[in-house]
């Protein structure tokens, strides 16, 4: 395969620059497109440009002059969508931002495919978040965890939409131009409906990224607070797998073309809010003080993809356990302790 060259946008952050590490490291061109507005950002790109090599646009998707010269200037064989407003509460407190980032940003950027660069593979991080409270789907309460009784596979793509808050319905309505401007334009546009994606790199806070928050909160000693019982259960995908998915859809522009995929750690690889929580007790050999809160409006007791779709058409699963996978994650928050 001749060099080719992937557009990462949000490419300075968790999952950005660890798909520009990946990418680079394999010998494709990469630029990193980003604005720098999230905490962790710059520290991500100081750390990427001893990974690998990379260019590097400051813009904002928002702008969209900006958007059609990228595109237009560096034409992408690939783009991987990642740039986004990503926590639920920030979108209830300012709805517009919100839908400003994650819908008219990703129009801009299909907008700009459709004009300048039509043949390129256009992969969009979309959320499991577009499903809703899944009404349909039940749960009980097994030992110490929460489990589906109705769906033993997990949540399928054929799962009705329902997108709660701002930030359901933005990432939604993108979700839905990704899936559409592959139908009318043939653009090979896939959306990825990610569930709890975690890893090194990753600055997680309370409302996003609770993985890699309860690991901070815990080495630095700071309250964590668990929104129910903790025995909900989450699927978790480590960032190396999510990326390796991206790369294998992006060889497979037929295949993905006009598809949306549920991507998750599956029902192999689910941790509940404790469970996790002992992980880190053991490791950290004390235990750890929590405060419990009433559960959020919106909370399931569990949420797991059904990734079948994805392991058919790409050949894809996920390959790293969750018990090792955190275990990594410790590791890179204690070397990063100055970080946080």
């Amino acid at each position: 395969m001749s060099t080719k060259h992937v557009l990462i946008t949000g490419g300075a952050g968790f999952i950005g620059c660890n798909a520009a590490r990946y990418f680079g490291q394999r010998n494709w061109q990469v630029t990193v497109l980003d604005n720098l507005s999230r905490v962790g950002t710059e520290s991500n790109l100081t750390w990427l440009k001893d990974e690998t090599e990379f260019e590097f646009a400051k813009v904002d998707v928002r702008d969209t002059a900006a958007v059609n010269k990228v595109v237009a200037e560096t034409k992408p064989d690939a783009i991987i969508h990642l740039a986004a407003q990503v926590a639920v509460t920030t979108s209830v407190t300012d709805p517009r931002m919100d839908f400003d980032v994650n819908a008219l940003g990703t129009f801009n950027l299909l907008d700009a495919v459709r004009r300048f660069r039509p043949d390129t593979a256009f992969l969009f991080a979309s959320t499991n978040k577009v499903y809703g409270k899944i009404n349909g789907a039940t749960s009980e309460l097994k030992g110490s965890r929460y489990a589906y009784t109705n769906r033993p596979h997990g949540i399928p793509e054929s799962e009705p939409l329902d997108f709660l808050s701002p930030y359901g319905c933005s990432k939604g309505a993108a979700d839905q131009y990704v899936l559409d401007f592959a139908r009318i334009y043939g653009i090979p546009a896939a959306s990825f409906r990610q569930s709890c994606i975690y890893g090194p790199r990753q600055f997680g806070v309370e409302d996003q990224g609770w993985v890699a928050w309860f690991a901070i909160a815990t080495l630095l000693q700071k309250d964590i607070t668990i929104y129910g019982d903790g025995k909900q259960v989450r699927d978790v995908l480590h960032v190396e797998d999510v990326v390796r998915a991206y790369e294998a859809a992006i060889r497979s522009p037929d295949e993905i073309r006009g598809q949306a995929f549920n991507i998750g750690g599956g029902t192999a690889q689910t941790l509940s809010l404790l469970e996790l929580i002992d992980m880190l007790e053991q490791h950290f050999k004390r235990k750890i003080p929590l405060k419990f809160d009433k559960w959020r409006p919106g909370d399931q007791e569990v949420y797991v993809s059904d990734v079948r779709k994805l392991e058919k058409t790409l050949n894809w699963k996920p390959s790293i356990d969750a018990k090792a996978g955190v275990g990594k994650l410790i590791e890179w928050v204690e070397q990063n302790r100055a970080a946080f």
